[in-house]
């Protein structure tokens, strides 16, 4: 598979994307034939069989061996038979992600991509370490910080807010003890880390610094094509168990994990529609109803903290495949978020966004009232994102139409506990899985704090 720029026409390979992560213009690599090609659906048994197929069409110019080396390092994080269960709960189909390391759906790819990182640093780095630059929310940062702990060659560096992840995902970030992994909190919020992550790549005197110093810069966020193509597979296994086609309703924050829906089904998912479901920072909801990208001014802390983001990147991709390829057209977008902080799509690419997705919003309190009925319902504990989505889904009137509704489920209720506790009125959340009982006795390893202002040079300072 070639790739090539959002923002204007390259050409490289899918070992070059995983390494660098962000395009030299700022752009974001989107695979060039995507779909052409669709996989057996029906072939699909296990999730080893549904990221062996996302990986062969995604990279197939990436060695058989390395990708089920890959794979191989996947299953030997996921032990359970069933990995990625489908789990039936009060007319949803309940896609369990969240069974981990660290309890969220990130860590199905950052179990892939290490494998791929090493790969791609073997014959592109020449010897030099990659510091790989991650901004989360919440939990792509500790997902990631399991996931290249120890990797040789490899350092990590995320970048997290200070105020407004749950105080597990905290733990997970601040308790690691290997010496290659580094977590900083920032005086600011994830949007603030999400640009200083992508101003240092696109900052050409900055990575000819950290070159200098024998470093490579890459990322471990969706942007990566590492990060995203391995969460395709979710959405192929899905569509192998349902054998119809389905909705699938996504809780979405940075945009990639409905994203790798989209590709699915341009590989042969038969998925009718995409619905993305916001918390009260509620962009997406309003971009995929309007066609017009507009954060505003308002950002809100919320009981779903991985969703409390305003700037998502992998929308990009999107605009990429609505504008037919017119990487022309996306810069020009792009240009104009830059300079009047919003975008809006033209007619045509707004059709065919409207054509395929829709959203909705779930306040914290319709959140918490949503976990509620689930769990009077049917006895099904929800965490807060997989509830956004629910309580979404409900609203809209699914399922319809006999199409099964597949809903995300992005997190285990465990990493949330106050949520939990808030919610239900007392403790429900018994026998916590070793990893998280662990980690209120683990010591504090991690207690770095910097203003965004400080950003670069606590970057630096890893060179």
């Amino acid at each position: 598979m070639r790739f090539t720029s959002t923002r204007s026409n390259t050409d490289v390979d899918s070992l070059y994307t995983v390494l660098r992560g962000l395009a030299p213009d700022g752009g974001l690599y989107v695979p060039k034939t995507a779909g052409e090609t669709p996989v057996s659906i029906a072939s699909i048994g296990s999730l080893a069989e549904a990221e062996r197929a996302a990986l062969g069409a995604m990279f197939d110019d990436i060695p058989v061996e390395v990708r089920e080396a890959a794979i191989t390092n996947l299953l030997s994080k996921f032990p359970a038979a069933d990995p990625i269960p489908l789990v039936a709960a009060d007319g949803f189909q309940i896609l369990e992600l969240f069974h981990g390391p660290t309890g969220a759906f990130k860590d199905v790819a950052l179990s892939v991509l290490p494998v791929l990182m090493a790969a791609a640093a073997k014959k592109l780095a020449d010897g030099r370490k990659v510091l790989i630059l991650t901004a989360t929310s919440g939990d792509t940062g500790s997902a990631a910080m399991a996931g290249f702990a120890d990797v040789p060659g490899v350092e990590i560096a995320v970048l997290f807010p200070n105020v407004g992840t749950s105080r597990v995902q905290r733990l997970q970030m601040t308790t690691p003890s290997a010496k290659n992994v580094h977590a900083i909190a920032i005086r600011g919020n994830f949007d603030d880390a999400q640009a200083a992550v992508k101003r240092l790549f696109a900052d050409e005197a900055f990575r000819a610094e950290a070159e200098k110093a024998g470093t490579l810069l890459s990322s471990a966020n969706s942007i990566n094509t590492g990060r995203l193509v391995p969460q395709i597979g979710y959405y192929l296994l899905a569509a192998a168990r349902l054998g119809q086609t389905f909705d699938v309703v996504v809780p979405s924050g940075n945009f990639g994990n409905i994203l790798a829906a989209y590709y699915a089904r341009m590989l042969g998912a038969p998925i009718r529609k995409f619905i993305c479901a916001s918390n009260v920072n509620d962009v997406l909801a309003r971009f995929v109803a309007t066609g017009v990208y507009d954060p505003g001014e308002t950002f809100t802390v919320t009981n779903s903290p991985s969703m409390d983001i305003r700037k998502s990147s992998n929308v990009e991709r999107l605009l990429w495949i609505l504008n037919d390829g017119d990487s022309a057209e996306v810069a020009r977008l792009m240009k104009d978020f830059a300079e009047t902080g919003r975008y809006a799509l033209n007619a045509a690419a707004t059709a065919k966004l409207k054509a395929d997705f829709t959203g909705g919003v779930a306040t914290p309190e319709e959140t918490e009232a949503e976990m509620r009925r689930m769990r009077e319902a049917c006895g099904y504990v929800l965490d807060p994102h997989t509830a956004v989505a629910t309580a979404v889904a409900r609203k809209l009137g699914l399922p319809s139409d006999g199409v099964p509704c597949v809903i995300a489920a992005t997190a285990t209720p465990y990493k949330f506990p106050e949520t939990c506790q808030r919610a239900f009125g007392a403790d429900v959340l018994d026998n916590p899985p070793p990893a998280f009982a662990a980690l209120e006795t683990a010591p504090i390893t991690q207690n770095q704090v910097v203003d965004v202002a400080g950003i670069d040079d606590a970057i630096r300072a890893l060179f």
